[in-house]
């Protein structure tokens, strides 16, 4: 048995973080690790006991939503919070960090940043990132997926099933197709 790359892991990990999201412009997760180890994990989301911009929506202020604190932003108030180091730490993060996000993590002292996406790679962020010697590097989720439209998709298989119901269409094949769907989605 082949078992997944430690980058696939960790990205694995920063994906599902991002489920967490309460952002509904973007869902981001991040993961901090060091030696291997996972030492905290943010994702995007109102400052704690805050409205959420899935609640009220988001307040964008020059195009930025100023209600969410960043991902990579709250995995490093995390260690901060509870005293763990960040020096010499690696950040696995699902969209390539923004510019303020790029200063803190070089103040933190991470040494690698992995991405997923890019995402308005801002340039002075990527310069800064050589200045300080950070390495940034892509790593695409290949090992498997994180389907964060899943609740969507479900909703709309079982409309179109619906929709398919009511046509004249050969009641055989509208049956494989439900039970395609439903081994695929599990649907109830």
């Amino acid at each position: 048995m082949e078992r997944i790359s430690w980058d696939q892991y960790f990205m694995a990990q920063s994906h599902l973080l991002a489920l967490r999201s309460t952002c509904t412009r973007l869902m981001v997760g991040a993961t901090i690790v060091r030696d291997k180890r996972i030492i905290a994990g943010g994702y995007n989301g109102s400052v704690s006991g805050s409205v959420h911009c899935v609640d009220e929506g988001c307040n964008v202020i020059d195009g930025h939503c100023v209600r969410t604190v960043h991902a990579e932003a709250n995995a490093l108030l995390q260690c901060a919070k509870f005293g763990v180091p960040t020096d010499n730490a690696d950040l696995y993060v699902t969209h390539y960090p923004c510019l303020q996000c790029c200063k803190q993590i070089i103040q933190s002292g991470i040494t690698t940043v992995y991405y997923a996406e890019d995402y308005h790679n801002h340039e002075y962020a990527i310069q800064l990132f050589a200045e300080a010697g950070i390495e940034t590097k892509k790593v695409k989720l290949d090992y498997l997926a994180v389907d964060t439209n899943y609740q969507e998709k479900n909703r709309f298989v079982k409309t179109l099933i619906g929709k398919l119901d009511q046509c004249n269409v050969n009641l055989e094949e509208i049956d494989a197709l439900k039970k395609e769907a439903d081994k695929i989605f599990n649907l109830e």
